[in-house]
């Protein structure tokens, strides 16, 4: 049996950023907790000394100083050279990457429309702030616009709250062509390749938002203790790479217990008794009775496939969160997100 995600024909700009979501999100900016050097000037106090309007320090004149930053009026008073300092301003980049292969369609609703209703979210807190802003898709199918025919979609950097429609429609873009067509089976070698190459091409340091569900074939250790394979991408943004990094792992309620899974409007449960269930990245069936025991021990098994993705992304200095699918945006944002240190 495989369950088909139902939806209500081409997604909008308005399914994912709706007028009330921005308003909630207007008071809101992205936040750091790494000190990050940026790539021009911006909106966001640094620790390093520069060129602005704001005094920070004085410091004793070196010789091959600018003598334009000596302050005269201590001059006068202490008959000594001092230079003025400034607070610099930088930028902060902003990164967002959404999962957008076969498993993210799974849900009512899907995966890939509320992560890429989270995304749209983060990026308008980002750039309504004036940060840089740069978006990601990974696992598209073959033939999406503007991806690659690997089915990765990088948008160009973005800054200002009018580059806000052209990252939202870029995201109803990647939904409708995912919903559309068909997702891309894409494995956890797949996705390593994707945020390598994201990593390597990035301009600048900043904050990153990876948005997945992480069911990616091979991406399970086969050994207590063994690093899951989707780990090797996600240590290309660790904190020891330099960013700020935040992996929102996001499942369906059904994938979470199976009981409330329905099909269609049926308000039985879908999986009971036999079941021939097909996996949805690589269509590989399993012939399962399906039984309460059974279900227990596959609840058991989601809560430790979560414990261990946040355990790992501890390990490698990045954030994790759990979002499902039926969530609401403003509240995951304005409290799951804002416990996190992402916003404030």
């Amino acid at each position: 049996m495989l369950i088909r995600p139902q939806h209500g024909g081409t997604r909008s700009a308005g399914d994912l950023l709706p007028a009330e979501l921005a308003g909630k999100l207007d008071a809101l900016d992205v936040l750091s907790r790494r000190v990050l050097a940026g790539k021009m000037q911006g909106e966001r106090r640094s620790k390093r000394r520069g060129r602005s309007v704001e005094f920070d320090d004085y410091r004793p004149y070196t010789a091959g100083d600018d003598l334009r930053h000596i302050d005269w009026n201590v001059f006068a008073r202490l008959d000594r050279f001092f230079l003025k300092i400034f607070q610099e301003e930088e930028d902060l980049s902003v990164h967002i990457i959404l999962d957008c292969s076969a498993s993210m369609l799974a849900g009512t609703p899907s995966k890939i429309l509320t992560g890429a209703q989270l995304a749209a979210a983060l990026a308008y807190v980002a750039l309504v702030n004036n940060n840089r802003v740069h978006v990601a898709c990974t696992g598209l199918p073959a033939g999406a616009a503007g991806a690659t025919p690997g089915g990765l979609l990088r948008l160009q950097p973005m800054r200002g709250r009018g580059s806000v429609q052209g990252v939202v429609g870029a995201l109803v873009g990647a939904v409708n062509a995912a919903e559309g067509a068909g997702a891309r089976v894409m494995d956890a070698r797949g996705f390593s390749a994707d945020l390598r190459t994201l990593a390597m091409t990035r301009s600048g340091r900043g904050v990153v938002v990876i948005v997945s569900d992480l069911l990616l074939p091979g991406g399970a250790g086969q050994e207590v203790g063994a690093e899951a394979g989707y780990v090797e991408g996600l240590k290309f943004f660790a904190g020891s790479a330099g960013y700020d990094a935040l992996v929102v792992q996001i499942l369906a309620p059904g994938e979470i217990d199976p009981s409330k899974e329905v099909v269609g409007t049926s308000a039985r449960p879908a999986l009971v008794g036999d079941m021939r269930l097909l996996d949805a990245e690589t269509s590989r069936g399993r012939d399962l009775t399906i039984t309460p025991a059974l279900l227990l021990a596959y609840r058991k098994a989601v809560e430790g496939f979560v414990e261990s993705a946040a355990e790992l992304c501890t390990r490698h200095g990045i954030r994790h969160a759990l979002l499902t699918s039926d969530a609401d945006i403003p509240g995951f944002v304005l409290s799951v997100l804002r416990r996190r240190g992402l916003v404030g």
